[in-house]
């Protein structure tokens, strides 16, 4: 059976754990066995829903303590869980979460592990999962050999696959560690979609010369109905939150658009954004780096082409 570790945050369940699950079924089928789904406390989402997905069943353990995630507990309680469940395989989501998590879960379950795969395994020779290394600049093979099996997922490699069925769901009993953390208080960013669950990103660095010019990036990004991302010179140099940053160093992100405004491309910041499925750079420098990275790129002044591209889009939209 492949087991899916379902990701949720403040009772919802996150975009990630929708391709995890994606993921899971097609490899069940793969494998000739069932794809079902792990969920941690309790959520306001519709858990039958995902059997839309590809989980046949949903083994949830009812326990609000598991609102809360702790990576310590979370990983004693999945490990247990997949014992319980008879799991050959485990999948995780690539994000926050599930770097933090998958290790320690193959750790309890003596099992190999592939972080950051890309591809579904190959499974006619043994089990080979493929995956990105070198920040994204190529691609590694591994095979993994032990009975049980961990695999954590680049986000947007695999694609959310939306059919019509709908899961069991069923209480599982598994016993849950007292957490050594507790929490005092929580700061959220209201009104955004988390970066790394956007599909849609404009992004800025200093050719943008000052947070007063920052308007025309956000024009943009509200009519694409685009999140918002910077460099790391821009966030140290608190033009923008940090919580923008994009790169090596900061949030790695794999939307479907990504676009690059005065942003030369420096190998730090294209780790960070290189698995993006395509790439736009605007910059008035022919020879930004960027560039050759990008799938489309516009050489000219930002001042001039951002806005003329914000007034395209809102005039295809039928606005003004």
């Amino acid at each position: 059976m492949v087991l899916i570790y379902i990701d949720q945050d403040d009772q919802e369940i996150k975009k990630a754990s929708y391709e995890a699950i994606s993921y899971g079924a097609a490899l069940a089928k793969q494998l000739g066995t069932s794809a079902e789904a792990l969920l941690l406390g309790t959520v306001k989402d519709n858990i039958a829903d995902l059997g839309k997905y590809g989980a046949s069943k949903v083994h949830q353990v009812n326990n609000i303590a598991l609102n809360s995630f702790d990576a310590r507990v979370n990983a004693n309680v999945i490990a247990e869980a997949a014992k319980a469940l008879g799991a050959s395989v485990v999948i995780f989501a690539h994000n926050v979460n599930g770097k933090a998590i998958a290790p320690a879960v193959s750790v309890k379950l003596g099992a190999g592990i592939v972080t950051g795969a890309c591809a579904l395994p190959k499974t006619d020779v043994g089990f080979v999962v493929t995956k990105t290394v070198f920040s994204g600049k190529a691609f590694a093979s591994i095979q993994i050999d032990t009975p049980v099996k961990v695999i954590s997922i680049n986000q947007n490699s695999f694609g959310i696959e939306v059919g019509d069925g709908s899961a069991t769901v069923a209480n599982l009993d598994v016993a849950v560690p007292t957490s050594s953390i507790k929490i005092t208080s929580v700061d959220k960013i209201q009104g955004e979609v988390p970066l790394t669950e956007a599909s849609l990103v404009v992004s800025g660095g200093r050719g943008l010369k000052g947070p007063e010019n920052w308007g025309i990036l956000l024009d943009l990004a509200k009519a694409l109905g685009a999140s918002t991302a910077c460099s790391r010179p821009v966030s140290d140099s608190d033009w923008r939150p940090h919580h923008e940053h994009v790169g090596q160093t900061g949030l790695q992100i794999a939307p479907n658009l990504y676009i690059a405004i005065g942003i030369s491309g420096a190998i730090q910041h294209l780790a960070g954004v290189n698995r993006s499925k395509t790439i736009v750079v605007i910059n008035k420098d022919p020879e930004a780096p960027f560039f050759k990275a990008a799938d489309y790129g516009v050489v000219g002044d930002a001042f001039e082409v951002v806005p003329a591209l914000t007034a395209a889009i809102l005039k295809s939209k039928g606005g003004a």
